[in-house]
């Protein structure tokens, strides 16, 4: 995977035809992997009722129905909240072979062979006091042995749903059908609308688990966000100041409307601007020019939204209006399910997203000033970025209706022989685990 490229898709979109149902909501969306081990990276799409897997040319590897868990809004119907894909897909027992893992509606775990769908294993596993059933998986590095470690976490089944109950797993214990956790937490500051990540920000080769706080592998507290004035929103992992040792958190708060930096250390800076909620944020090299990554907050305006751009020191350096700026036929609701995007090879990231609150387009935007460098007429109902072409600049992935449309840059690479982004640990649990507000 990591060093194999293939060619250019024969056609741009290149267009894959999905054997289950059409998205009806906002349940279920896509993840990437590679499934048979050549070394390529295929689709594998949820939707309630139905888990299915294609192969990066296009042909069936298999389709599942199965009551597989996702669902819409996390707060009043559990994670994985809206356009969570709820699977993962991993070598969790070192025999070179990926496995798909999800989670059905009674809490069990269910683990198929990656290239057939074939069970290989499941396991109920019981569920903490005070939740309905377990609604979010994660695979993990917790002991340094790869990806054997399995996170999952559940909401409150009564109030406002929020995902407090985290419990971390051995996964050679759980196919013996041991369900006693490595650990277990019922006070996890969990996002309101998404799930946990996880990713290793401190470089010891074993994974954290984020949210608006961070648990080291073994489950003890290292930071926790306590002046919340309301809730976290979203939450991403970057190197957004290259200066510090490992990788930052970045958190969005609705309430006082802050966005929070923060590492396993301690609080970097919150900062707000002008007291608007930022919502939804994409981090990015957005301005080469600059130190560090910069953020990308969107604005809550139902129309006109008016996006601004921090530095890594949380100083406001741009902001406009994007009605102003966009195609005058583009919505003026916006846009959402906005990820960075790899797209034209020099280094710099763009944003790429889709028009909101519909089954409607998608572009890819400079985020400094809200230009559309591209736009594609579709019927978009999920979005993912992510490096299948294989010469490490990202694609744009579109679910719309029973179709994958694949959309990739086809200019020449300025930089053709740049690692593929697969390599990088965090960009793998990153692209694994995301939905609609932590792309």
């Amino acid at each position: 995977m990591q060093g194999r490229s293939i060619p250019n898709y024969p056609s741009n979109p290149f267009v894959i035809k999905i054997e289950i149902p059409a998205p009806q909501d906002s349940a279920g969306g896509l993840i990437v992997a590679d499934l048979n081990a050549d070394g390529r990276m295929d689709y594998l799409v949820t939707v309630p009722g139905h888990v299915a897997a294609y192969r990066w040319d296009g042909q069936k590897l298999w389709v599942l129905k199965v009551d597989v868990r996702v669902g819409g809004s996390a707060e009043s119907e559990g994670l994985p909240g809206h356009h969570g894909a709820g699977v993962q897909a991993g070598d969790i027992d070192g025999d070179k072979r990926t496995e798909v893992l999800f989670l059905d509606n009674n809490s069990t775990l269910h683990v198929v062979a990656g290239g057939t769908g074939e069970t290989l294993w499941m396991v109920k596993i019981p569920v903490p006091e005070g939740a309905e059933r377990w609604e979010h998986l994660a695979l993990a590095n917790l002991r340094g042995k790869g990806d054997r470690d399995l996170v999952l976490q559940a909401t409150n089944a009564k109030g406002y749903r929020m995902g407090r109950y985290v419990a971390a797993f051995a996964l050679e214990s759980l196919r013996k059908g041991e369900v006693q956790p490595l650990w277990q937490v019922d006070n996890f500051l969990a996002c309101a609308h998404n799930g946990l990540r996880v990713a290793d920000i401190n470089g010891d080769g074993r994974d954290e688990i984020l949210s608006g706080c961070i648990l080291a592998p073994d489950g003890k507290e290292l930071f926790r966000l306590n002046d919340l004035r309301g809730h976290i929103d979203s939450v991403f992992i970057a190197d957004v100041q290259p200066d510090r040792k490992g990788m930052e958190v970045v958190a969005l708060e609705e309430g006082a409307n802050r966005v929070f930096l923060f590492n396993a250390e301690g609080l970097i800076w919150a900062v707000d601007h002008k007291r608007q909620e930022p919502q939804n944020a994409a981090i990015g090299r957005f301005d080469p020019m600059r130190k560090g990554l910069q953020i990308w907050c969107r604005s809550r305006y139902d129309t006109h939204q008016k996006p601004w751009v921090l530095d890594a020191d949380g100083k406001v350096i741009a902001d406009y209006e994007l009605s102003k700026v966009a195609p005058a036929d583009w919505t003026e609701k916006g846009i959402e399910v906005i990820h960075a995007i790899h797209w034209d090879g020099t280094g710099r990231q763009h944003l790429a997203a889709k028009e909101r609150h519909e089954s409607g387009d998608v572009a890819v935007i400079d985020a400094m000033t809200g230009r559309f460098i591209a736009r594609f007429p579709e019927h978009a109902d999920r979005l993912y970025v992510a490096d299948v072409a294989g010469d490490w600049r990202e694609e744009l992935i579109v679910l719309a209706g029973n179709e994958l449309h694949i959309y990739q840059n086809t200019a020449p690479n300025p930089n053709p022989n740049r690692p593929r982004l697969w390599t990088n640990p965090v960009y793998r649990r990153t692209k694994a685990v995301w939905n609609y507000y932590s792309p």
